[in-house]
């Protein structure tokens, strides 16, 4: 099984720019490589890489940031051919549908870029990682995370890792590999009901309102129509401060009666059973 440690990464200002640098210069290459897929129709990943994988290289790229470039860009026409598949932008013919499908797929100049081992690793003694750039290898970052998120990356060793610029910080989210728990045989269930009103409600009768949640998204939505009607650039500039709050709050309020659902189903032996 596979988890997901996010690591924050504590870079000095030129390791920044350097960062910064490697990301835009891998999303040219993607798309790029985009724009050949999609102009000769082909989008899987052996297919993509023989047809661009030389042209990506040449943008500046060493071979395995290009093989992932190239990966990159497959998985994301794999991901738009299943969400059109399920309807996601709408039915055959639609305005949506035929807008999606009537360009290639962009990825932002800051997206996040995977990394193997070959391309970036970890001292987890000194709590500092190596990792390629377009200026070369850049070693010695330093890293902060939790005790338990250090002893995973430690004693799980590391897959995949990617680069992630969010919010201004740098983050590294890296894959480990733990063993698969037990199999577990619930003698009965707990039953959840998911909604708006209340958040879950449980088959004991516990409700879990989404009253305060409400609030603060109506909150948040009448100071972004304020900002914008003011235009300033002293509210522009408070508007990027609280892009995503809202969304950081919700996910955060749904975790915690998440591990409270979890937390009362371990404790009565029961399984969960969603509506």
């Amino acid at each position: 099984m596979k988890l997901v440690v996010q690591v924050k990464l504590l870079p000095d200002e030129a390791t920044q720019v350097v960062l910064r640098e490697t990301l835009h210069a891998c999303n040219r290459a993607a798309n790029h490589a985009s724009r050949r897929a999609f102009e000769a129709g082909v989008t899987g990943g052996r297919a993509l890489q023989r047809l661009v994988y030389a042209e990506v290289k040449a943008m500046g790229l060493s071979a395995q940031p290009a093989l992932h470039a190239v990966r990159k860009t497959a998985g994301a026409y794999a991901t738009l051919k299943a969400n059109l598949k399920v309807g996601n932008y709408g039915r055959e013919g639609s305005r949506r549908r035929r807008a999606v499908e009537s360009k290639p797929v962009r990825f932002r100049k800051d997206a996040a870029q995977p990394f193997d081992d070959r391309c970036l690793s970890w001292q987890t003694e000194a709590r500092t990682v190596s990792i390629w750039t377009v200026c070369g290898r850049v070693k010695g970052i330093p890293f902060q995370c939790s005790p338990a998120q250090l002893t995973m990356l430690t004693e799980r060793g590391q897959g995949e890792s990617d680069l992630v610029l969010r919010g201004g910080n740098w983050y590294l989210y890296a894959v480990c590999e733990v063993p698969e728990p037990e199999q577990f045989d619930p003698a009965a269930f707990l039953g959840v009901d998911l909604g708006i009103v209340n958040i879950a409600t449980t088959s004991d009768g516990t409700r879990y309102a989404g009253k305060h949640l409400n609030q603060v998204r109506h909150r948040n939505r009448r100071l972004r129509q304020r900002l914008q009607k003011k235009g300033t650039r002293s509210a522009k500039r408070l508007l990027r401060k609280l892009s995503g709050r809202e969304a950081r709050f919700a996910a955060d309020t749904n975790h915690r009666i998440a591990k409270q659902l979890v937390t009362e189903a371990q404790r009565t032996c029961r399984g969960i059973a969603l509506e």
